[in-house]
Protein backbone atom coordinates (compact mmCIF):
# COMPACT_ATOMS: atom_id res chain seq x y z
CA UNK A 1 0.00 0.00 0.00
CA UNK A 2 1.05 3.61 -0.61
CA UNK A 3 3.34 3.05 -3.59
CA UNK A 4 1.60 5.97 -5.36
CA UNK A 5 0.73 8.03 -2.29
CA UNK A 6 -0.35 11.60 -3.21
CA UNK A 7 0.34 11.06 -6.92
CA UNK A 8 -2.11 12.05 -9.67
CA UNK A 9 -2.70 9.64 -12.53
CA UNK A 10 -4.53 10.15 -15.83
CA UNK A 11 -5.82 7.04 -17.58
CA UNK A 12 -7.31 7.15 -21.08
CA UNK A 13 -9.70 4.39 -22.06
CA UNK A 14 -10.31 4.31 -18.33
CA UNK A 15 -13.96 3.31 -18.04
CA UNK A 16 -13.56 -0.44 -18.59
CA UNK A 17 -11.14 -3.34 -18.94
CA UNK A 18 -7.45 -2.73 -18.33
CA UNK A 19 -8.01 0.99 -17.74
CA UNK A 20 -10.56 0.55 -14.97
CA UNK A 21 -8.69 -2.28 -13.25
CA UNK A 22 -5.50 -0.19 -13.33
CA UNK A 23 -7.41 2.74 -11.85
CA UNK A 24 -8.44 0.56 -8.90
CA UNK A 25 -4.83 -0.54 -8.34
CA UNK A 26 -3.68 3.08 -8.43
CA UNK A 27 -6.39 4.13 -5.96
CA UNK A 28 -5.48 1.29 -3.62
CA UNK A 29 -1.89 2.55 -3.67
CA UNK A 30 -2.85 6.10 -2.69
CA UNK A 31 -3.19 7.92 -6.03
CA UNK A 32 -5.91 10.26 -7.22
CA UNK A 33 -7.16 9.14 -10.63
CA UNK A 34 -8.59 10.87 -13.68
CA UNK A 35 -10.54 8.53 -15.95
CA UNK A 36 -10.85 9.61 -19.58
CA UNK A 37 -13.22 7.82 -21.92
CA UNK A 38 -15.52 8.37 -24.88
CA UNK A 39 -18.58 6.86 -23.20
CA UNK A 40 -20.36 8.93 -20.55
CA UNK A 41 -22.47 6.08 -19.14
CA UNK A 42 -19.44 3.84 -18.70
CA UNK A 43 -17.56 6.65 -16.95
CA UNK A 44 -20.46 7.19 -14.55
CA UNK A 45 -20.59 3.47 -13.76
CA UNK A 46 -16.82 3.36 -13.21
CA UNK A 47 -16.92 6.34 -10.86
CA UNK A 48 -19.75 4.75 -8.90
CA UNK A 49 -17.68 1.58 -8.56
CA UNK A 50 -14.33 3.21 -7.79
CA UNK A 51 -15.39 6.00 -5.42
CA UNK A 52 -14.88 9.67 -4.68
CA UNK A 53 -11.17 10.02 -5.43
CA UNK A 54 -11.89 9.75 -9.16
CA UNK A 55 -12.45 12.55 -11.66
CA UNK A 56 -14.11 11.50 -14.92
CA UNK A 57 -13.74 13.35 -18.22
CA UNK A 58 -15.68 12.45 -21.35
CA UNK A 59 -13.31 12.95 -24.28
CA UNK A 60 -12.46 11.73 -27.76
CA UNK A 61 -8.70 11.12 -27.75
CA UNK A 62 -8.49 11.79 -31.49
CA UNK A 63 -9.62 15.42 -31.02
CA UNK A 64 -7.00 17.94 -29.94
CA UNK A 65 -9.51 20.08 -28.06
CA UNK A 66 -10.79 17.07 -26.09
CA UNK A 67 -7.26 16.02 -25.13
CA UNK A 68 -6.50 19.54 -23.96
CA UNK A 69 -9.77 19.43 -22.01
CA UNK A 70 -8.82 16.39 -19.97
CA UNK A 71 -5.40 17.87 -19.21
CA UNK A 72 -6.95 21.20 -18.19
CA UNK A 73 -9.57 19.56 -15.97
CA UNK A 74 -6.90 17.48 -14.27
CA UNK A 75 -4.82 20.56 -13.57
CA UNK A 76 -7.85 22.50 -12.29
CA UNK A 77 -8.73 19.73 -9.84
CA UNK A 78 -5.32 18.41 -8.81
CA UNK A 79 -2.65 20.86 -10.05
CA UNK A 80 -0.28 18.21 -11.42
CA UNK A 81 0.05 15.00 -13.44
CA UNK A 82 2.51 12.47 -12.08
CA UNK A 83 1.42 9.44 -14.12
CA UNK A 84 -0.09 9.15 -17.59
CA UNK A 85 -1.37 5.75 -18.69
CA UNK A 86 -1.87 6.30 -22.42
CA UNK A 87 -4.21 3.34 -22.75
CA UNK A 88 -7.10 4.09 -25.13
CA UNK A 89 -7.17 1.86 -28.19
CA UNK A 90 -9.38 -0.05 -30.62
CA UNK A 91 -8.90 -3.29 -32.50
CA UNK A 92 -10.37 -2.43 -35.91
CA UNK A 93 -11.83 -4.90 -38.41
CA UNK A 94 -10.61 -8.42 -39.03
CA UNK A 95 -9.77 -8.70 -42.74
CA UNK A 96 -6.81 -9.18 -45.05
CA UNK A 97 -4.86 -6.15 -46.26
CA UNK A 98 -6.56 -6.32 -49.65
CA UNK A 99 -9.99 -6.37 -48.00
CA UNK A 100 -9.43 -3.63 -45.41
CA UNK A 101 -11.32 -0.40 -46.05
CA UNK A 102 -9.20 2.73 -45.87
CA UNK A 103 -11.72 4.40 -43.55
CA UNK A 104 -11.32 1.52 -41.08
CA UNK A 105 -7.52 1.77 -41.29
CA UNK A 106 -7.76 5.52 -40.66
CA UNK A 107 -10.03 5.02 -37.65
CA UNK A 108 -7.60 2.61 -35.98
CA UNK A 109 -4.65 4.89 -36.65
CA UNK A 110 -6.59 7.90 -35.36
CA UNK A 111 -7.29 6.33 -31.98
CA UNK A 112 -4.20 4.20 -31.48
CA UNK A 113 -1.55 6.57 -32.86
CA UNK A 114 -2.95 10.09 -33.21
CA UNK A 115 -4.71 9.77 -29.84
CA UNK A 116 -1.54 8.58 -28.16
CA UNK A 117 0.54 11.32 -29.81
CA UNK A 118 -1.93 14.03 -28.76
CA UNK A 119 -1.91 12.71 -25.21
CA UNK A 120 1.86 12.97 -25.09
CA UNK A 121 1.83 16.39 -26.70
CA UNK A 122 -0.55 17.86 -24.11
CA UNK A 123 0.64 16.01 -20.97
CA UNK A 124 4.38 16.44 -21.52
CA UNK A 125 4.44 20.24 -20.99
CA UNK A 126 2.92 19.70 -17.53
CA UNK A 127 5.54 17.10 -16.66
CA UNK A 128 8.38 19.15 -18.15
CA UNK A 129 7.40 22.03 -15.87
CA UNK A 130 7.31 19.65 -12.90
CA UNK A 131 10.61 18.02 -13.97
CA UNK A 132 9.11 14.62 -13.28
CA UNK A 133 6.58 12.09 -14.50
CA UNK A 134 6.01 8.54 -15.68
CA UNK A 135 4.22 7.75 -18.95
CA UNK A 136 3.12 4.25 -19.87
CA UNK A 137 1.96 3.71 -23.46
CA UNK A 138 -0.21 0.64 -24.04
CA UNK A 139 0.92 -1.23 -27.14
CA UNK A 140 0.53 -5.01 -27.57
CA UNK A 141 2.44 -8.12 -28.50
CA UNK A 142 1.10 -7.08 -31.91
CA UNK A 143 3.51 -4.15 -31.72
CA UNK A 144 6.49 -6.51 -31.61
CA UNK A 145 5.58 -9.01 -34.30
CA UNK A 146 3.15 -9.81 -37.09
CA UNK A 147 -0.06 -11.78 -37.49
CA UNK A 148 -2.58 -12.01 -40.33
CA UNK A 149 -5.86 -10.15 -40.86
CA UNK A 150 -5.37 -7.31 -38.35
CA UNK A 151 -2.91 -5.14 -40.28
CA UNK A 152 -4.25 -1.73 -39.11
CA UNK A 153 -3.97 -2.83 -35.48
CA UNK A 154 -0.50 -4.32 -36.02
CA UNK A 155 0.65 -1.14 -37.77
CA UNK A 156 -0.69 1.13 -35.06
CA UNK A 157 0.86 -0.86 -32.23
CA UNK A 158 4.28 -0.89 -33.94
CA UNK A 159 3.96 2.89 -34.21
CA UNK A 160 3.55 3.09 -30.43
CA UNK A 161 7.02 1.58 -30.02
CA UNK A 162 8.65 4.29 -32.11
CA UNK A 163 6.65 7.02 -30.41
CA UNK A 164 7.64 5.68 -26.99
CA UNK A 165 11.34 5.61 -27.83
CA UNK A 166 11.28 9.11 -29.31
CA UNK A 167 9.43 10.54 -26.30
CA UNK A 168 11.77 8.76 -23.87
CA UNK A 169 14.90 10.17 -25.48
CA UNK A 170 13.45 13.66 -25.87
CA UNK A 171 12.32 13.94 -22.27
CA UNK A 172 14.86 12.05 -20.18
CA UNK A 173 16.66 15.29 -19.33
CA UNK A 174 13.40 16.57 -17.82
CA UNK A 175 13.15 13.66 -15.41
CA UNK A 176 10.31 12.06 -17.38
CA UNK A 177 10.20 8.33 -18.06
CA UNK A 178 8.30 6.86 -21.04
CA UNK A 179 7.84 3.12 -21.48
CA UNK A 180 5.51 0.87 -23.45
CA UNK A 181 3.75 -2.30 -22.37
CA UNK A 182 2.90 -5.22 -24.64
CA UNK A 183 0.12 -7.48 -23.40
CA UNK A 184 -0.81 -10.82 -24.90
CA UNK A 185 -4.52 -11.46 -25.47
CA UNK A 186 -6.32 -10.28 -22.34
CA UNK A 187 -9.80 -11.24 -21.15
CA UNK A 188 -11.58 -8.06 -22.24
CA UNK A 189 -14.23 -6.94 -24.71
CA UNK A 190 -11.56 -6.43 -27.36
CA UNK A 191 -10.68 -10.12 -27.40
CA UNK A 192 -14.32 -11.14 -27.67
CA UNK A 193 -14.51 -8.94 -30.78
CA UNK A 194 -11.32 -10.40 -32.26
CA UNK A 195 -12.42 -13.96 -31.52
CA UNK A 196 -15.65 -13.33 -33.40
CA UNK A 197 -13.82 -11.78 -36.35
CA UNK A 198 -11.19 -14.52 -36.52
CA UNK A 199 -13.83 -17.22 -35.94
CA UNK A 200 -11.82 -18.88 -33.18
CA UNK A 201 -12.44 -19.37 -29.47
CA UNK A 202 -10.36 -18.48 -26.43
CA UNK A 203 -9.13 -22.03 -25.93
CA UNK A 204 -7.69 -22.11 -29.46
CA UNK A 205 -5.91 -18.77 -29.17
CA UNK A 206 -4.61 -19.61 -25.70
CA UNK A 207 -2.63 -22.50 -27.21
CA UNK A 208 -0.18 -19.93 -28.62
CA UNK A 209 0.58 -18.70 -25.08
CA UNK A 210 3.13 -20.86 -23.21
CA UNK A 211 1.40 -20.28 -19.86
CA UNK A 212 -1.74 -21.64 -21.49
CA UNK A 213 -4.19 -18.85 -20.78
CA UNK A 214 -5.16 -15.29 -21.65
CA UNK A 215 -3.87 -12.56 -19.44
CA UNK A 216 -6.21 -10.84 -17.02
CA UNK A 217 -6.51 -7.07 -16.66
CA UNK A 218 -4.95 -7.43 -13.20
CA UNK A 219 -1.80 -8.94 -14.75
CA UNK A 220 -1.39 -5.83 -16.89
CA UNK A 221 -2.29 -3.45 -14.06
CA UNK A 222 0.47 -4.91 -11.90
CA UNK A 223 3.06 -4.05 -14.55
CA UNK A 224 1.64 -0.57 -15.09
CA UNK A 225 1.79 0.03 -11.34
CA UNK A 226 5.47 -0.87 -11.24
CA UNK A 227 6.27 1.48 -14.13
CA UNK A 228 4.18 4.26 -12.56
CA UNK A 229 5.88 3.93 -9.18
CA UNK A 230 9.22 5.19 -7.94
CA UNK A 231 10.49 1.60 -8.07
CA UNK A 232 11.22 2.11 -11.78
CA UNK A 233 12.99 5.47 -11.66
CA UNK A 234 15.95 4.27 -13.78
CA UNK A 235 13.82 2.70 -16.50
CA UNK A 236 12.81 4.54 -19.67
CA UNK A 237 12.37 3.80 -23.37
CA UNK A 238 11.74 0.10 -22.71
CA UNK A 239 9.20 -2.32 -24.21
CA UNK A 240 7.75 -4.54 -21.49
CA UNK A 241 6.01 -7.77 -22.43
CA UNK A 242 3.23 -9.11 -20.21
CA UNK A 243 2.45 -12.03 -22.48
CA UNK A 244 2.56 -15.39 -20.74
CA UNK A 245 5.78 -16.30 -22.54
CA UNK A 246 4.74 -15.51 -26.14
CA UNK A 247 7.96 -13.61 -26.76
CA UNK A 248 10.03 -16.66 -25.90
CA UNK A 249 8.63 -18.80 -28.71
Amino acid sequence: MGRLQDKVAVITGGAAGIGKVTAKRFLDEGASVVLVDLFEDALAEAKKELGDNVLTVEADVTKEEDVQKYVDKTMEQFGKIDIFFNNAGIEGKVASITEQKIEDFDKVMAVNVRGMFLGLQKVLPVMIKQKSGSIINNSSVAGLGGSPNVSPYITSKHAVVGLTKAAAVENAAHGIRVNSIHPSPVNTRMMRSLEAGLKVDEATLAKSIPLGRYGESEDVANLVLFLASDESTFITGVQYRVDGGMGAT
